[in-house]
């Protein structure tokens, strides 16, 4: 078995419009039974994701808020990569008219066109935060924390090297987990610069080209990398 778990983003991949399919929750079943293992790779907060959809059971761990949070099902057990935001940048950001705020345990996000008022307040409070573009969201993390280095303390838990792992994304802050991934993939409605960046691009969109990703995987038939 060349590749031991499937790293999934949520939204515009495994989800159309917030919600999985019943297919693509089987084959995400079909996975699991094979003896591989399901990473859940989101910026969303875990208590959003765990609304939404109803099995993340299916995975080994969920990496949530852009890579700021580890969450194991199995154990119910969870681990913060990241420091909680200033109470002073929500305030701030509030005060500047900025709309919405959502504030979780480490992320703090918002939409376009605000990345300018929030990159001033960061700046004049004189904190280490970074922006992070997901499609018209903007994450506002602690440096250096992303969805890749938050999959690699999930493997790291795991005991798993990447080299073994298979990714597949569509935005711009899925680049940093399918870059050190054995194997990267975008799926047909991905941004252009993804696609570019993958070793393969699934012909379906959203889940359906997550089961067109999974069969290949599971028969074993994903085309050899380029070195």
């Amino acid at each position: 078995m060349r590749y031991l778990v499937l790293a999934s983003d949520y939204d515009g991949t495994l989800a159309r419009h917030g919600k999985v399919s019943e297919q693509t929750i089987e084959a995400l079943e079909r996975v699991v039974a094979s003896g591989r293992k399901l990473l859940l790779v989101t910026g969303r907060r875990l208590q959003d994701v765990q609304r939404a959809f109803s099995r993340t059971d299916l995975f080994s761990c969920i990496v949530a808020e852009d890579g700021a949070v580890l969450y194991f099902p199995a154990s119910s057990t969870e681990k913060l990569l990241g420091e909680a935001p200033p109470e002073r940048f929500i305030q701030a950001l509030q005060e500047r008219g900025v709309e919405p705020v959502v504030v979780g345990r480490v992320i703090v996000a918002t939409l376009h066109p605000y990345e300018t008022t929030v990159l001033e307040v960061i700046r004049e409070l004189g904190i280490e935060r970074q922006i992070i573009f997901n499609k018209g969201n903007v994450m506002v993390l602690p440096s250096g924390v992303n969805k890749g280095s938050g999959v690699a303390a999930a493997l790291q838990e795991l005991e798993i090297e990447p080299h073994q792992v298979v990714s597949v994304g569509d935005a711009e802050n899925d680049h940093s987990f399918l870059a050190q991934s054995g194997f990267a993939v975008a799926v047909g409605n991905a941004l252009p610069a993804l696609k570019e960046q993958a070793d393969y691009v699934t012909k379906a969109e959203n889940g359906e080209g997550v089961r067109e990703l999974i069969e290949l995987l599971l028969t074993d038939n994903l085309p050899k990398k380029e070195v």
